[in-house]
């Protein structure tokens, strides 16, 4: 089991360093909330952790702070293999991120 985990990891650490090294840097996603007050930013944050817990939670505890890009790489790869939806990677990527 550890094994197979130790090479999971890898192989995410892999695609995130050949995602960064092949996409151009983005300043602004077009997906990316506009955010109104600081109580937006709290239920996004909240709704984040509830939907990680529901979609992510049965197999991984929450890991340490990634930087916001290679955390985007690591959601997109998860999201294929969760088949989670576009709102749910980018709340919980909003929740992954603060």
């Amino acid at each position: 089991m550890r094994l197979r985990i130790t090479i999971l990891l890898g192989v995410v650490a892999l695609a995130s360093v050949v995602g960064l090294a092949s996409s151009p840097p983005k300043s602004v996603s077009p997906s990316a909330p506009v955010l109104r007050s600081s109580e937006d930013a709290d239920a996004m944050r909240l709704e984040g952790e509830r939907r990680f817990r529901a979609n992510c939670g049965r197999c991984h505890a929450a890991p340490h702070k990634f930087p916001p890009r290679m955390m985007a790489t690591i959601m997109r790869h998860m999201r294929v293999r969760a088949t989670i939806t576009d709102e749910d990677m980018r709340l919980v990527l909003y929740y992954m991120t603060q």
